[in-house]
């Protein structure tokens, strides 16, 4: 009251009041916004999308837009929410609420598309089913969100080789609106200059580049990383410069009002930019970061030499970096193989030589106007010359130029001389895989008939398999170093295949080929704009896929002879996936007349096989022995020469339009597609495969695998560094490749089993877990789940009662109690784990041997053939389990039976009937024991169980409980006693209630039904 009685009027104290509110309602609020300094709007949104939705509190709310949701023709406006796991709308107009909420990882189709109704909308397919949204201001930028989160939860779920390389996307709760647009925009910033993979995007400046040789200035971006400046020209002239602050010497600003910034780098080369705004704070930031990458880099430049002038090493670190690599001498090869294997003869020079010296001559006018190295001025010229084909002495570097690999190996001194070191000797999956294809690596080339060529491609795959253990080796990459090694020194080949592997091609060479396979489905969606009268002949667009795999993975090099497979990579190092692409669309259109007369598929691969026969390189220089187009000579073929120079020509002249851009959104699209049909392709081999074992319909199936799957999903969705996503690994066999724990199975138990309603329906989770679990891994897979899940709905009256039996006794069996006894029979998470884990407390040696038993992956480098074929057959011939090799149920698991016995009857509309049944059946038992025992034992030793269950006609599980409390000692001092599951059998069939109670149907549909729906329910507040 003090504080408010300095105001002088009451406007002025109520504007104070609701001040310091909003302030405490803010500072309450901290936690959920991820620290993010969110507007009022944002936190009314963020209330309205919590109360809506009732998602858990860890859900991240990343932005929200208005727009329109179509029902059929009807648009119904309302609210779009985008969080880190779910795309949610949310309308209520005149009474009539929509709500919908779709999981990013069960998006499979995500588009922009338009119509004569809709004329701009985004269309999102989802579990088959087809939603469109519109009437958004900024449509584009909502698209671009959308495809980013949904290929993030699709990285997260599906592809987890490509996720754990990426620390950034580990925690969902720190994705922000702004990080997401951030991130794309380093991802295209690196795509496009070719920086390694940790650059991220600081600042863009608009600007003016003065071009030395042209004398003019070109407008475009100047974009700064941690550790480069570059700059991309924006008035059509090509024009791009990459400059690494490792290079720079000096920084300097103009005193005039040309707001200039001067660049000053080793080599005596100068940029000048010009209308910089707020260049005197940019120089200030530029020159600190220069003093820092100095500083990291001990003013080391391990660039491509341009001049032949040796320098002296200036320090310790050099010297010793110089010392490793004289050692590392003797192992690694420090030539190319060309120079090694067909060095120039400058004495016969032929028309080809001269040529040669021409393309030659063309370049060192181009570096003498444009710079030579990493900082080189890059132009329309610089493509022009690439297209004609690069010289054979200039081909590694500017390989390594354009690929960027020759800012990896600056920043990485002797760090393939090291990991060669660590690497020989190793032996596992992929250095076998690498000895067995290394003699078939251009085995025509003398370069690899020889121990000099064979060595330095084994010492290179295997080094990259060491690196990158995740990829390792996978066919095709033998085929792309080999053609590496021949134009580059080992290390700069190994700097080029880790250029590849992991920037340029992403997820090519991993278990899946994952990125082939996108780029495949990118190339279809570019034959369909570009060739519809190929696509309309085309039956199937599969074909396409088929064909041009190796296209794609080789690079053209498998299909193409050496001396013209050579300049596709010349093209591919500069302008990336582009330049396949496009060549791919010209040897289609080259070939269109005859592929449109093919009546199948194996005629137009005949056809395509004898274009590439045919196609040459009239200016190379190589031999006639290494060429591979001159083995077909004229004579046995009537089909035309196609110089590879003129078809690449062609190619950028037809489909040079095809934008970076247009091609990085393409593959985000159909990253979604291609993983989702992978999903399917598990999905139906292991429904082929559990189908033969249960009696549940495929549809049924199918709807229980996507519930099993969606629980294991949901597990991960607000868990950071969730180990449950550890157990999905693509390479195992379709069955192993999603597993759940126990803690998900209690889950998936209550929401499906028609037992869930009993008081211990958590120790019965438990103990069918444990059954189901006979590896002892803590884990089971789908077929094991869907056994026991057929049972409960689909087994006669026997195989349910054996299933009951069974979790009674050991190993299913252990004796379980909460700690909380409020809780009653209710198991915490960490009570549960525990409880599951008991019977596996074997030696570690043992439990290695049992589970290699069991999977012949597991904890082995490779795969164990003979023991799959072992495990295969013992399923084949594995018997029905006869009853009378069940083993007997002792006094406390009989008891236990009893009383899970009396909770399953629990509000049966026959519970009467049944508990008196119930009480028969176990006083016949006892009895029977009893007569048993007196026949061997004039002792009696069931007698206080048999009153206890007798002396009432419908006892309780408490009474059964009250009696065990009561005299706890009364069956140790006496002989133990014990059924078979034939005396049990036999007596409850005795008791029509009980059979009727098991054999009651079971609407399936209805129960999964309700279970899909209740799924996401039960772990919300709604």
């Amino acid at each position: 009251m003090k504080t408010l009685s300095v105001f002088d009027s009451n406007e002025d104290i109520t504007n104070f009041v609701q001040g310091k509110i909003r302030g405490l309602i803010a500072e309450e609020g901290k936690h959920c916004f991820a620290k993010e300094d969110d507007p009022e709007k944002f936190r009314e949104a963020l209330l309205k999308f919590e109360k809506c939705f009732g998602l858990p509190e860890k859900e991240k709310l990343v932005t929200y837009y208005s727009c329109s949701y179509w029902k059929g023709r009807v648009p119904c406006q309302g609210w779009l929410y985008l969080s880190t796991n779910f795309l949610s709308f949310y309308s209520f107009l005149l009474g009539s609420e929509i709500k919908l909420i779709i999981s990013w990882d069960e998006v499979s189709k995500l588009e922009k598309t338009s119509n004569v109704i809709l004329t701009e909308s985004i269309h999102v397919c989802s579990q088959g089913e087809n939603h469109y949204f519109s009437m958004f201001l900024h449509i584009n930028q909502t698209y671009l969100l959308m495809e980013q989160l949904a290929n993030y939860a699709i990285r997260r779920l599906f592809d987890k080789e490509t996720f754990d390389n990426d620390p950034v996307l580990y925690n969902p709760l720190q994705i922000t609106k702004r990080g997401l647009e951030n991130r794309a925009h380093s991802e295209q910033f690196n795509a496009f200059f070719r920086l390694p993979k940790g650059e991220s995007l600081k600042e863009v400046h608009e600007c003016f580049l003065w071009v030395p040789f042209s004398h003019f200035n070109t407008h475009g971006k100047m974009c700064i990383s941690e550790n480069y400046i570059c700059f991309a020209s924006q008035d059509g002239n090509q024009c791009s410069v990459i400059i690494p602050l490792r290079e720079v010497l000096a920084i300097d600003k103009t005193n005039d009002s040309s707001k200039s910034v001067i660049i000053s780098i080793k080599g005596k080369t100068a940029f000048r930019f010009h209308e910089v705004k707020d260049f005197e704070q940019l120089v200030a930031k530029l020159r600190l970061r220069c003093g820092a990458a100095s500083t990291q880099y001990h003013d080391i430049s391990t660039e491509l030499a341009i001049s032949s002038e040796s320098t002296e090493p200036s320090d310790n670190f050099e010297v010793q970096s110089l010392t490793s690599q004289r050692e590392c001498s003797k192992t690694v090869n420090t030539e190319a193989l060309m120079t090694v294997f067909h060095p120039q003869n400058l004495e016969t020079l032929n028309s080809k030589m001269l040529k040669e010296k021409m393309k030659e001559q063309s370049w060192k006018i181009l570096f003498a106007e444009c710079g030579r190295g990493v900082s080189m001025f890059r132009t329309k010229k610089t493509r022009d010359l690439v297209v004609r084909g690069i010289p054979e002495t200039l081909r590694g570097e500017l390989w390594m130029l354009f690929s960027g690999a020759v800012n990896d190996m600056a920043t990485n001194p002797d760090y393939y001389t090291e990991v060669v070191e660590q690497s020989l000797g190793t032996c596992n999956l992929a250095t076998e895989e690498i000895e067995r294809d290394l003699r078939r690596s251009l085995p025509e080339h003398p370069a690899f008939q020889s121990d000099t060529g064979i060595s330095a491609l084994r010492r290179v795959l295997t080094a990259y398999a060491y690196r990158n253990p995740k990829i390792g080796y996978c066919q095709a990459m033998n085929i792309l170093t080999s053609v590496l090694l021949l134009y580059a020194k080992e290390e700069e080949a190994f700097w080029l295949l880790v250029a590849v592997c992991e920037r340029m091609l992403p997820d090519y060479f991993n278990r899946r080929i994952i990125g082939a396979l996108v780029d495949q489905a990118v190339f279809e969606e570019l034959i369909r704009d570009h060739l519809p009268q190929l696509t309309e002949h085309m039956t199937d667009m599969t074909f396409f896929s088929s064909v041009s795999l190796s296209w794609f993975l080789t690079l053209f090099i498998s299909v193409l002879p050496i001396e013209s497979a050579v300049n596709v990579v010349d093209c591919f190092f500069y302008d990336g996936i582009k330049a396949i692409l496009q060549l791919g669309l010209a040897i289609l259109d080259y070939n269109l007349d005859k592929l449109l007369t093919c009546k199948d598929d194996a005629e137009a691969v005949t056809a395509l096989n004898r274009f590439f026969d045919n196609v040459t390189n009239k200016d190379s220089p190589l031999p006639s022995n290494v060429q591979q187009g001159s083995n077909v000579s004229d004579e046995k073929t009537s089909h035309t020469r196609v110089d590879i120079t003129d078809l690449i020509r062609e190619s950028n002249e037809k489909y040079g339009n095809i934008r970076y851009e247009d091609i990085h959104s393409m593959r985000c699209r159909n990253r979604l597609y291609v993983i989702q049909t992978l999903e399917e392709t598990t999905k139906q081999n292991v429904l082929r495969v559990v189908s033969q074992d249960v009696k549940l319909s495929l549809q049924e199936l199918d709807e229980l695998y996507v519930i099993f799957k969606k629980e294991l999903f949901l597990s991960c969705y607000w868990c950071l560094g969730c180990p449950v996503l550890k157990h999905h690994d693509p390479s195992l066999p379709y069955l192993e490749q999603y597993q759940i724990d126990c803690q998900q199975f209690r889950a998936l138990y209550h929401l499906l089993s028609p037992w869930a309603h009993s008081a211990n329906k958590d120790s019965l989770a438990l103990w069918t877990f444990r059954l189901l679990d006979e590896n002892s891994d803590c884990l089971i897979n789908f077929k094991e789940f869907s056994s026991a899940i057929d049972i409960m709905y689909n087994g006669s009256f026997t195989e349910k009662l054996k299933l009951l039996f069974k979790l009674h006794i050991p190993p299913a069996y252990t004796e379980v109690k909460s700690k909380d006894a409020s809780k009653g029979d209710e198991l915490s998470k960490e009570e549960l784990l525990y409880f599951s884990q008991l019977h596996v407390s074997k030696p570690a040696n043992e439990k290695e041997a049992e589970s290699a038993k069991h999977s012949p992956e597991k904890g082995k480098g490779k795969i164990d053939i003979q023991a799959y074929l072992s495990q295969w057959q013992d399923e084949l011939f594995k018997k029905e389990e006869n009853i009378k090799d069940l083993p007997r149920m002792n006094q406390s698991q009989f008891i236990q039976f009893s009383k899970t016995l009396y909770n399953l009857f629990h509000e049966d509309p026959e519970e009467e009937s049944l508990y008196q049944a119930i009480a028969v059946v176990t006083s016949l038992l006892l009895r029977m024991e009893e007569v048993g025992r007196k026949l061997h034992s004039p002792t009696s030793s069931a007698k206080g169980f048999s009153g206890t269950v007798c002396g009432s006609g419908g006892p309780s599980e408490e009474k059964t409980g009250s009696h065990l409390e009561k005299d706890p000692c009364s069956f140790r001092e006496e002989p133990q006693w014990s059924f078979a599951f034939e005396q049990i059998l036999a007596s409850l069939l005795n008791e029509p209630a009980l059979v009727r109670f098991f054999e009651k149907p079971i609407d399936v549909k209805a129960k999964l039904e309700n279970a899909r729906i209740s799924q996401l329910r039960s772990r919300t507040k709604m």
